[in-house]
């Protein structure tokens, strides 16, 4: 059966997007009668590995695959010997690297990139020196295709003139919409799993905890809203170096149990994070390119507060379907949150015009057809 090797230079520790983006691709490709071989840089934990199980799925590690590392290039090598790609497609690695030319050499016929970086707060995409431009045109010539996945990383990519912009194309980030199932029962047991006293109202974020996800003016917030209404609870979802801090930070806060931190979730829609939620935050200090979990919570029609960064715009139309803040502004981000809080009606008009932006844009099955009719198999 003729394959097609995906790269992802991420650890397969849960069920988010990523998993479910190559679960959609697998089951794509399988119905063009293709193999599907997916690497990641460790071997999936029991749950994603089961979920992944298609019929035309192998799984390999390809350790250290994120940059350029020898030993990775190497590996890669003896994966396309293996397997005999017709397409090589590369997520979360670098984009400067041997691995085009590694396929080149196996005869891969087409090598795509998907460019999925968040960039700096306040990152400007100039045009990229000449010399620059002519090395990267040198560097990346096998490749085919990059694929960005909002229009503010389609801006950046083209704006640098680093390859031709024709051999870019803009695919959004999508949503599997058929897990997507409302069920009473899971908010139920989410909050008894973490001891959420029914009659709070809950204002999730799902993020790694980092400070470019804006954890810290999210603790600000907690405090400026808990100050006006105290049947709330914040709740953090994800693992990520600085927890431990921002722990400490909310108790010097005063936030005492009022913030709920689950660490890693390995399926937030099975395990009913997003039922529980009222409200989701997404304050990013970075510019998201895309934001993954606001559009997952949307698909479960929860209004949004999010930054007005990178691609996040694309995704909420401020004051229909969420709303929009400037990055920093805690007393407005607060103001948003107890809108939101007390007023049931506009929580549920947001969330059900932010379900229907889902429906439209980021539906994952219509957007992995439009990849796999890219990568020319159908």
């Amino acid at each position: 059966m003729p394959a097609v090797v995906s790269v992802f230079g991420v650890d397969p520790l849960r069920i988010g997007g990523t998993e479910t983006f190559a679960r959609e691709l697998s089951l794509q490709l399988g119905n063009a009668g293709r193999q599907s071989v997916l690497c990641f840089l460790s071997n999936p934990t029991e749950q994603v590995e089961q979920f992944l199980q298609l019929p035309n799925v192998s799984l390999e590690v390809l350790a250290d695959s994120a940059e350029f590392n020898f030993t990775a290039t190497r590996n890669l090598d003896r994966i396309l010997k293996r397997y005999q790609p017709e397409v090589l497609h590369l997520h979360f690695t670098g984009f400067l690297g041997v691995y085009p030319w590694v396929a080149r050499l196996r005869s891969v016929r087409k090598v795509f990139f998907t460019d999925h970086t968040s960039r700096p707060a306040g990152y400007r995409a100039l045009r990229a020196p000449r010399w620059k431009r002519l090395a990267v045109r040198v560097i990346n010539r096998p490749l085919t295709r990059v694929i960005c996945v909002s229009n503010y990383g389609y801006s950046c990519m083209t704006s640098l003139d680093l390859l031709p912009g024709e051999r870019h194309e803009l695919i959004y980030n999508g949503v599997d919409l058929s897990r997507v199932a409302p069920n009473p029962r899971l908010a139920t047991e989410f909050r008894q799993r973490y001891g959420i006293p029914a009659d709070r109202t809950i204002v999730l974020q799902v993020s790694w905890i980092i400070p470019e996800k804006g954890i810290p003016q999210l603790l600000q917030v907690a405090r400026q809203v808990l100050a006006n209404n105290d049947k709330v609870q914040f709740v953090l979802v994800g693992e990520g170096a600085y927890r431990e801090q921002y722990m400490k930070d909310a108790e010097a806060l005063g936030l005492g149990d009022r913030v709920t931190w689950t660490g890693m979730v390995g399926d937030p829609f099975g395990e009913g994070v997003y039922d529980a939620a009222d409200i989701v935050c997404q304050l990013s200090n970075w510019e998201e390119v895309f934001g993954w979990m606001i559009a997952e919570a949307m698909a479960y029609e929860k209004p949004i507060v999010a930054t007005r960064v990178g691609g996040i715009p694309e995704l909420i139309n401020d004051g229909t379907s969420g709303f929009l803040v400037e990055r920093g502004d805690v007393t407005a981000t607060a103001e948003r949150v107890l809108l939101l809080v007390e007023q049931l009606e506009l929580r549920r008009a947001m969330g059900q015009a932010g379900c229907q932006i889902t429906n439209e844009k980021f539906a994952l099955q219509r957007n992995v057809a439009q990849l796999v009719r890219s990568y020319g198999l159908t």
